[in-house]
């Protein structure tokens, strides 16, 4: 640790300083172009790391880059295009990645959408907040397998404090019916975090030589707020959400850079528990230094998180390993 006062026992101190030094480490994070991904992304470039930018959008990808060199500008950081709401295109940049053949060590799978008013579906026919949150997720994962089996890379799932009300609808995972965006989104989230550990037990069985943990940001204030719960609340709510954003979110909400840096711990940190968790510290896990995160008991039902694992392989047409 370059600053030398950060630890996973002292994370009230726990800053992008603390960030080991990273040279000559490849690192891809999705949704990288904005918000949480991109100040992740800033914090592993600004420590060395070689970054690749994951997106959908090229414009902005280029300002992406374009910032962090401005802020580091020793980085070295490219974006590639990626719709993870399309199997194929996931498919697409993995065939990339394997084709060079480089280890990955650090895979920070951030991107997602946010309570989505009205159900849409991916490429694939998937529920869009299950099938980008989640499932592209997983997908991506299986297919860069090969480049993580280094025996030293880091994957790093996001999850939510939204996973604490969720639950896996395993007989209908897409929400074909009763629809609501809120219990989807959790269910998404917790999707995620069962993933982080589950693929951590598999590493250990089959000696794929992973670190797979997860983090969560708490209410960090980003795009995705904004664009997903904040958006068609009805005229009813309008007042409230108005009196809410100014007055009110301040005080249980941090910046970006602050919602990172849990995932910067959990990306970066030598000793961080293999299957562990890490969020915020403060009231109600919204807010504050990073450090272990609590994980609610459904998230530790391994009989549910085998059976997710296999319907994700089922949807995907993928297997690990």
């Amino acid at each position: 640790m370059r600053a030398g006062h950060a630890n996973i026992d002292g994370m009230a101190t726990f800053t992008v300083r603390d960030i080991p030094d990273l040279s000559g480490k490849l690192a891809v994070v999705t949704g990288a172009t904005g918000g949480l991904g991109l100040e992740t992304a800033l914090g592993l470039a600004g420590a060395g790391a070689e970054v690749v930018l994951v997106g959908r959008n090229p414009a902005k990808g280029r300002d992406a880059a374009a910032l962090i060199r401005d802020r580091h500008p020793a980085a070295k950081v490219w974006f590639e295009q990626v719709d993870l709401a399309s199997l194929a295109s996931v498919k697409e940049f993995a065939d990339e990645m394997l084709g060079e053949g480089r280890p990955i060590d650090i895979l920070v799978n951030n991107a997602g959408v946010m309570a989505l008013p009205k159900r849409q579906t991916t490429a694939d026919g998937f529920e869009m907040q299950f099938g980008t949150n989640y499932l592209s997720h997983f997908a991506l994962t299986a297919r860069l397998l090969p480049l993580l089996r280094s025996g030293q890379a880091r994957v790093v799932q996001l999850a939510s404090i939204a996973h604490k009300g969720g639950a896996i609808r395993l007989d209908d995972l897409n929400y074909a019916a009763g629809y609501k965006p809120w219990p989807v989104y959790q269910q998404s989230k917790l999707a995620m975090l069962m993933f982080a550990i589950e693929l951590q037990r598999r590493s250990d069985a089959q000696g794929w030589g992973l670190t797979s943990v997860a983090a969560h940001p708490g209410y960090a204030r980003t795009d995705l707020i904004a664009n997903g719960p904040m958006v068609d609340s009805g005229l009813a709510l309008e007042g409230l959400r108005r009196l809410f954003r100014p007055l009110i979110e301040p005080l249980v909400s941090h910046d970006a850079a602050a919602g990172a840096l849990p995932i910067l711990m959990a990306a970066t940190q030598p000793n961080v528990t293999p299957g562990g968790y890490y969020g915020p510290q403060g009231w109600q896990d919204l807010k504050g230094p990073p450090g272990p995160a609590r994980i609610s008991p459904q998230a530790l039902d391994t009989g549910v998180a085998a059976r997710l694992w296999t319907v994700s392989e089922q949807f995907t047409g993928l297997t690990f390993g």
